[in-house]
């Protein structure tokens, strides 16, 4: 009953899975005089919320039974049934019901998954009634929203909540129920999984029903993945017949195609995703980025061309391939990208890195990539720029510092050929494994920094190599942990520099000199050294970026390759000079004697007799 001062009444219906039909019928409609000859309410029905202005709507003065149905339920949610009553100056009174089309298997008990959703505990023992022969199962009887009545055929009053929930009627009808065949899950690796059809992948579409399949996508695990869908037509299994297979992907619920020309992958608020293979063309791909878990539906229907459009096919039966996977990304991101996994707010992700401009989501979006000509010029802008260190190996090796001329070549070889297979277009050349030479390439630039400075330190030999040593380890460790960190360049640099601060001012102190004493090599070498050095530092921590990276870091390996330049001492004179042999006096000086066998300590020299060798 619809009070007078009610205006509408609100009722839900919980709809399982393997549901083709949802009635809703309103029957015994009359008013308190039970004068009018028409029923004065609207019936509104709708999925997942209220029924609003535009939801499905049937006037009941117009039609008699009052009856609203929807072909295409969604499954595993709530139906929202609205009556609302037209002005009038009496309560309104009728029986509503609802049927559904249970198409599960025969095995299965009819409407049980739907029988604990639809039966609450606060509705305590109320017993329903039959609406007609067309709704053989029992009913809830109506309730109104903002009051409690006495239901005919109950024995008390029930109490009325905002929302009533009515008992499905489940019948079964197999002229319009279809199979739902399974896939069998297979995992291969993250984001990688084949759905595989039993008795597949060849499928044959009858002409008279539809094929359906079901793949059920888990939580969590494959929802950061694509989902991608390939369908071939057999040519020859149609036998010359102008047969079209559509497919319809949606979730949730299977759409099924009509008879008719419309062929639509649509029903109502609801569309899915429409696939379509024939003599002309027999192939198609489907791909969805980060699908909705839960379970997809793909619908096979076969129909033939004609002049006024597809209808049913006559006899003929369409084999069509099928074959269905996840993967992390779209045709593996291609040439211009690469696929990475991902993770924000703990989920987990692939998504495609794409590079040389190239933008999508398989990175084929080319309206911005950038030209061979330009990606062969910032390739060999960045090989050919590392050449600057080979003056610094010749200046190093004049100046005998053959450990660090060997430190310039090891950064000038991985340089060159990690930027020669770090480029993101085609021109690309790799002799060994990327991260090899990335870490290699990092490795060298730093200690080509610190043995540089080292050096500057003027160091005792075993001092200096010690200190090598523990700088390459070091290094090794930090890279390991961040390789793009700034501190990585900041921190050895920093840590060389405060060493050689202290060993020129140690120096400094013992002279009582400035040191380095000359002011040439201030003026001509330490200060333009310096001022590059600190230009190049400053072009990769604050200028450099993605787009500007070509040619800032070609500056950035010409001006580190020119401080080493400046910045290298010259050759270490000798402590105390020896004047030569042929400009001294025969027969003046003295004689050192030394005991060969007694320096050795090999024998007592009171025994055995001595052995002497004499040097001016």
């Amino acid at each position: 009953m619809i009070p007078v001062h009610n205006r509408s009444v609100l009722y839900k219906v919980f709809i399982p899975n393997y549901i083709s039909r949802v009635k809703v019928q309103l029957l015994d409609c009359n008013t308190r005089n039970r004068s009018a000859e028409s029923c004065p309410v609207v019936l509104k029905i709708r999925s997942r919320a209220p029924p609003v202005h535009n939801s499905s709507a049937l006037d009941c003065r117009e039609w008699s039974p009052c009856e609203l149905e929807t072909t295409v339920p969604s499954w595993e949610h709530w139906y929202y049934i609205l009556v609302e009553r037209y002005l009038s100056t009496a309560d309104v009174y009728f029986r509503i019901g609802v049927q559904v089309t249970d198409c599960s298997k025969p095995s299965a008990s009819k409407g049980s998954g739907s029988s604990a959703m639809n039966m609450p505990q606060s509705f305590g023992s109320a017993t329903g009634f039959s609406l007609s022969d067309t709704l053989p199962a029992a009913v809830l009887p109506s309730l109104s929203r903002n009051g409690s009545e006495r239901q005919p055929g109950t024995s008390g009053i029930v109490p009325a909540p905002e929302e009533s929930v009515i008992y499905l009627a489940p019948t079964a009808d197999a002229n319009k129920c279809w199979p739902v065949r399974p896939t069998l899950r297979n995992e291969l690796d993250t984001f990688s999984v084949h759905f595989y059809i039993f008795f597949g992948p060849n499928i044959s579409v009858p002409p008279d029903r539809a094929a359906v399949f079901a793949i059920n996508l888990m939580p969590v695990l494959d929802s950061g993945g694509v989902l991608n869908m390939e369908l071939k037509l057999n040519v020859s299994s149609v036998k010359g017949e102008n047969v079209t297979v559509f497919g319809c992907l949606n979730h949730g619920m299977p759409l099924l195609l009509p008879d008719n020309s419309s062929a639509k992958c649509e029903a109502e608020s609801v569309a899915g995703f429409l696939l379509t293979v024939n003599t002309t063309s027999n192939v198609t791909k489907l791909r969805i980025p980060y699908p909705q878990t839960g379970t997809w539906y793909l619908s096979l229907r076969s129909l033939c061309a004609t002049e006024q459009g597809f209808e049913v096919c006559s006899n003929v039966t369409a084999e069509v391939y099928l074959r269905s996977y996840l993967t992390p990304c779209i045709n593996d991101c291609g040439t211009y990208g690469q696929c990475k996994l991902l993770r924000t707010n703990n989920y987990l992700y692939a998504a495609c890195e794409c590079k040389a401009g190239w933008d999508g989501w398989g990175c084929t979006d080319n309206t911005q990539a950038y030209s061979y000509g330009f990606q062969l010029l910032s390739t060999l802008l960045l090989c050919l720029s590392n050449l600057m260190f080979v003056p610094p190996v010749a200046i190093a090796v004049r100046s005998h510092y053959l450990l660090e001329a060997s430190v310039y070549i090891f950064t000038m070889f991985f340089s060159t050929f990690y930027h020669a297979c770090d480029q993101p277009g085609i021109v690309v050349f790799c002799i060994m494994e990327y991260d090899v030479l990335q870490f290699c390439d990092f490795l060298g630039s730093l200690m080509s920094v610190w043995v540089t400075v080292i050096a500057m330190a003027r160091l005792k030999s075993i001092i200096k190599q010690v200190l090598y040593l523990l700088g390459a380890m070091s290094l090794s460790m930090a890279l390991q942990l961040d390789r793009h960190g700034l501190w990585n360049l900041l921190g050895p640099s920093l840590f060389a520099l405060g060493i050689m601060a202290i060993a020129w001012t140690v120096r400094t102190i013992r002279r009582r000199r400035c040191y380095p004493p000359t002011w040439k090599r201030w003026v001509f070498f330490l200060f333009p050294g310096t001022m590059i050095a600190t230009s190049a530092v400053a072009l990769y921590a604050f200028v450099e970026t993605e787009e500007n990276y070509f040619y800032i870091h070609s500056i950035w390996h010409m001006l580190i390759a020119g401080s080493v330049g400046f910045l290298l001492p010259p050759r270490a004179k000798p402590d105390a000079k020896v004047t030569p042999m042929k400009g001294r006096r025969r027969g003046c000086g003295y004689q050192l004697c030394v005991n060969e066998h007694e320096e050795m300590g090999l024998v007592d020299p009171a025994i055995i007799s001595i052995n002497s060798i004499c040097t001016s």
